[in-house]
């Protein structure tokens, strides 16, 4: 019996641990949005995890005493199997997918037909309330899309949480995000608000809050490169990965790993007390 495996659920149980294992699942993607921690874009070395890998870890996870699985990038749906190998994880765990939804206009959003019905809920990012303040930072057409995706996967019966990141918006501007939202059909509830951390991409460009280890709670994260103290930990900057973060390079089995996650929990602050969630 694994001796970890009480160690992560009574962190969780106390606040002390993220409840989800995040996956990144790649880091390239269709936009290089301005403050991005990875510095995602078309070109960059993708840095996959294959289906297997993700299918072990999950496995494992839900074995440790973790409550849900998030995947994110880059994009994650740039990878083809992604929908189904979404759907086929939530069977284990809860599944929240991070995107752009830039993806999926007119019929492409099919494609996502593959998690309906299953507990899986995507995480759209919407920073203002219209094109003109949001596409800037993330890419023109960017805004157009996720305001026609989200109301189709609400009908369609898919679990959606907004993400807002702030880079300067002022208190007028987040009020009238928090209306669109309120709009399109999410529950208040289901918009998250957090700072631009000052890594990767957003660091070059003077933008963020400082987020290391004393700023970031303790949320389980593998990539390609290894086991990381939080999805904003395995940032890029310069085409170079950050290991500041990284606590572990082996991820398999995920239980090694985690035992020196867990000797490093108490550094951490509580979720409740740090704005990046």
């Amino acid at each position: 019996m694994s001796d970890v495996g009480p160690v992560v659920r009574s962190a969780i149980a106390d606040g002390r641990l993220g409840p989800r294992l995040w996956l990144y699942a790649n880091y390239h993607c269709n936009l290089a949005c301005g403050y991005c921690l990875t510095e995602s874009a078309p070109g960059v070395p993708r840095r996959e995890l294959s289906a297997p890998a993700m299918r072990a870890a999950v496995a494992e996870a839900e074995a440790l005493g973790f409550e849900g699985v998030g995947i994110t990038g880059g994009e994650p749906f740039l990878q083809p199997d992604l929908p189904a190998l979404a759907a086929e994880l939530s069977e284990l765990l809860p599944v929240l997918v991070l995107t752009n939804a830039t993806l999926f206009p007119g019929d492409r959003i099919d494609r996502l037909d593959p998690i309906r019905g299953h507990d899986v809920r995507l995480q759209i990012s919407l920073d203002a309330a219209s094109p003109i303040a949001n596409d800037p930072m993330r890419g023109p057409g960017s805004f157009e899309r996720a305001i026609e995706l989200i109301p189709r996967l609400v009908r369609r019966g898919v679990g959606v949480r907004v993400a807002t990141t702030l880079y300067g918006q002022d208190e007028g501007e987040l009020d009238a995000v928090r209306e669109l939202v309120d709009l399109l059909g999410v529950d208040p509830e289901d918009h998250v608000v957090r700072p631009t951390a000052a890594r990767g991409r957003a660091a070059g460009a003077g933008l963020g809050e400082r987020a290391g280890l004393e700023e970031l709670p303790a949320e389980a994260t593998i990539t390609a490169d290894g086991l990381f103290w939080s999805p904003f930990a395995p940032t890029v900057r310069g085409g170079t990965l950050d290991t500041d973060l990284l606590v572990s390079r082996q991820t398999a089995p995920l239980e090694a790993g985690m035992r020196a996650f867990v000797g490093l929990i108490d550094h951490a602050p509580p979720a409740s007390a740090t704005r990046f969630r």
